[in-house]
């Protein structure tokens, strides 16, 4: 009977866990989420061409269309960062706090601990990749 009340009392601890994690996330959800801003600036429309230099000039021209809908300033990707880190943070301890509870108190809560690990792994590698997409240069 010793081992179905471990297995109880293992499924109880990652419900609260779980529970705190979605709070967590709801939490830092709401503080991300920003207001945005709708510049509706007209453009000046230039006079109509042929269709076949309309063509050749779209492949030969450089220039770069600033565009707001992928437009994010550095103050809202830090947010974005920052509401991903706290998780990630998260997520590590409570990997470790498992860990430990296996390794040096003998707990059987390998699974527990197998999820969040893998749940700490995704969020990193997301870190990771929208950190050097956004901040590479530096």
């Amino acid at each position: 009977m010793r081992g179905a009340d471990s297995i109880t009392s293992t499924l109880r601890d990652f419900a609260t866990l779980s529970r705190l994690t979605i709070l967590f996330f709801i939490f830092f959800s709401s503080i991300s989420a920003g207001d945005d801003k709708d510049t509706g600036g007209g453009s000046a429309e230039a006079p109509q061409k042929s269709s076949e230099t309309q063509v050749i000039q779209a492949f030969t021209s450089r220039d770069v269309i600033d565009s707001e809908i992928i437009k994010i300033d550095d103050q809202r990707k830090r947010q974005i960062m920052f509401a991903m880190g706290v998780p990630l943070l998260l997520f590590i301890s409570i990997t470790v706090g498992l860990g430990i509870a296996m390794g040096v108190f003998g707990k059987d809560v390998y699974i527990a601990h197998m999820v969040f690990a893998g749940l700490s792994l995704t969020l990193a590698l997301g870190h990771a990749i929208v950190g050097m997409v956004w901040f590479w240069p530096f």
